[in-house]
């Protein structure tokens, strides 16, 4: 099959007014509706998560000029403002959702926004939209040790089987990151096929486990947002990201170095290898 590569789009909150902490990575509902319009324009072919991985699972073709539109965290402006442009195009949809976060029985008050509630999630489910998981609490799964890393993603698969009744297939990565040890603790949880970030297109190359998205936020200018969909100037849209990404993956590897130097020797362990 032909390597196809296909733009996996990745928003968060959709608002008119966003907060301080969501801003950044928010769109508004007009600049929604707008980028919607240019991918039935340009005769784009949306399909979930679930979907693109079991067509290239079982070396299906896709459908003409594929492109998913996927949103994570689980912002109430999603329901409010994404949904009825979605439904109103009959494009299908992901949303990931960070348990913890979502109104309802086990809100932990972390949410950065405002965030859906439960009956909200079902009925986006309802009308179509995949729901996945985006952990419970939303940490940066890479950096806690096994048993945490497993209560995470078990916690979420849970609640979001008992609050829909189905068990979801697909998960999102909190802020993207991921190592080798979180895929296969997310692949022995029970999720058939994760997305990172990585500002890229999809290929069925990377993996189940690691296919990449492109960020949309609220600087994303219609002229931009039609190269992204079209495949172009992708690597330029974010070179700025990915200077930042490998500053901060640096940083990050120093801390933990540091952390691992600091902590004290287990004496009931063989040396580390």
């Amino acid at each position: 099959m032909t390597d196809v590569r296909v733009p996996i789009l990745m928003y968060h909150a959709v608002s008119a007014r966003p907060g301080d902490a969501t801003r950044a990575l928010s769109v508004s509902p007009e600049a929604f509706a707008e980028q919607m319009a240019v991918l039935a324009e340009r005769g784009l072919t949306p399909v979930t998560t679930a979907e693109l991985a079991a067509r290239w699972r079982a070396d299906r073709p896709l459908p003409a000029r594929p492109v998913l539109v996927t949103f994570d965290d689980g912002y109430e402006g999603v329901h409010r403002h994404a949904l009825p442009v979605l439904a109103g195009h009959g494009f299908p949809a992901t949303l990931f959702v960070s348990t913890g976060w979502l109104r309802g029985p086990y809100d932990t008050g972390g949410g950065p926004d405002t965030m859906l509630d439960w009956d909200q999630v079902r009925e986006l489910a309802a009308r179509g939209v995949e729901i996945g998981g985006h952990s419970h609490s939303h940490p940066q799964l890479d950096r806690l040790d096994g048993d945490r890393l497993r209560s995470e993603l078990i916690l979420c698969k849970e609640i979001v089987s008992d609050q829909l009744g189905s068990v979801p297939a697909s998960f999102a990565y909190p802020y993207g990151y991921s190592s080798r040890r979180v895929r296969v603790a997310v692949r022995e949880t029970g999720y058939a096929q994760a997305l990172a970030v990585g500002n890229g297109l999809a290929r069925r190359a990377q993996g189940p486990y690691a296919l990449r998205r492109v960020t949309v936020r609220r600087s994303t200018s219609v002229a931009e947002f039609e190269r992204l969909v079209e495949g172009r100037a992708v690597t330029r849209s974010f070179a700025r990201d990915r200077a930042l990404t490998k500053g901060y993956a640096m940083v990050r590897r120093t801390r933990q170095a540091g952390r691992l130097i600091r902590r004290p020797p287990d004496r009931t362990r063989g040396p580390v290898r």
